[in-house]
């Protein structure tokens, strides 16, 4: 467990700093990036933004707009993928893991063993970008946009970098180690939204109703929340449930929500606390001097 403030702490128990492998968390981030880079308007031709009942890895669009759903499932992050900048394959990689270690605050690197299986078993996942080719919401090479999508699932970190990776949203944007401002407010502000309604797979209705924190879960056996303006907190532990997600980090996070009172929806302090006295104009004199004729008025 890591949890990262918004002025740059962090604490952590357990295995905070054993690596593995970012896989669908890479998701949100690489979204955050296709705003910052193609505008809202520009992204949303490509991915939409509702939840779907449907498997992650489903061969399904939305049927009125032939587009994926959302960034969080598998269709919208290959379609996402495709948006990251750059002259060359190797030119879009090497930006795209500069997007994750100046998310982290450090170099970051690729499991290559990991990327190879990826790569070699990867066909529903060939089968959806063929698909969105046939649909026109991917242009380039299905197999040039894989390999990068391949890749990015396949970036190693740690539970401590995720935590500053979440901080970084809680802290609109801007990582708290390093100070370097990486995405705009109004961008983060999509990206939490997306990740609070389709974060957490087929389970992210209930999530939503027991921790109220937006989340992303990761096949490897982890899971981000973030707390704007707080926190960022990062639980891993690799057994998985049938919908993908960690079982002992929903756990950990549906304490710590309940411990510290952090869903999203906890009774707040009721704003009209803040009236400390009332009065009204007739009856308290004012300190400004005047002349008799404005005081007979």
């Amino acid at each position: 467990i890591a949890i990262a403030t918004v002025d740059g702490q962090l604490y952590s128990v357990g295995d905070a700093y054993t690596p593995f492998t970012i896989q669908s968390v890479s998701k949100p981030f690489m979204y955050g990036y296709a705003l910052q880079h193609h505008g809202r308007a520009g992204v949303l031709k490509r991915v939409g933004v509702e939840p779907t009942g449907e498997a992650f890895n489903s061969i399904v669009l939305d049927e009125a707009a032939n587009r994926p759903f959302n960034p969080m499932v598998n269709a919208g992050a290959i379609a996402v993928a495709e948006m990251m900048q750059g002259d060359s394959q190797k030119q879009r990689i090497a930006n795209m893991l500069d997007l994750f270690s100046s998310l982290a605050g450090r170099d970051l690197d690729i499991d290559e063993a990991v990327f190879a299986s990826e790569l070699a078993t990867g066909h529903r996942n060939r089968a959806i970008a063929y698909m969105m080719l046939n649909t026109a919401m991917i242009e380039r090479d299905p197999n040039e946009v894989l390999d990068l999508y391949f890749r990015q699932c396949s970036v190693n970190v740690t539970a401590s970098d995720l935590a500053i990776m979440a901080a970084t949203l809680a802290n609109d944007g801007r990582n708290p180690l390093t100070d370097h401002a990486i995405f705009d407010a109004q961008y983060v502000r999509d990206m939490l939204t997306v990740m609070n309604s389709c974060g957490m797979y087929d389970y992210a209705g209930e999530w939503a109703y027991e921790v109220g924190m937006p989340a992303k879960s990761g096949v490897s056996g982890c899971i981000i929340a973030v707390i704007p303006g707080q926190i960022g907190i990062c639980v891993y532990a690799p057994p998985i449930d049938t919908q993908g997600n960690s079982l002992r980090g929903i756990r950990v996070c549906q304490e710590i929500s309940n411990e510290f009172q952090l869903h999203a929806f906890n009774n707040r302090t009721n704003v009209r606390s803040v009236l400390r006295r009332d009065y009204r104009a007739d009856l308290v004199r004012s300190n400004r001097l005047r002349t008799l004729e404005e005081r007979t008025i």
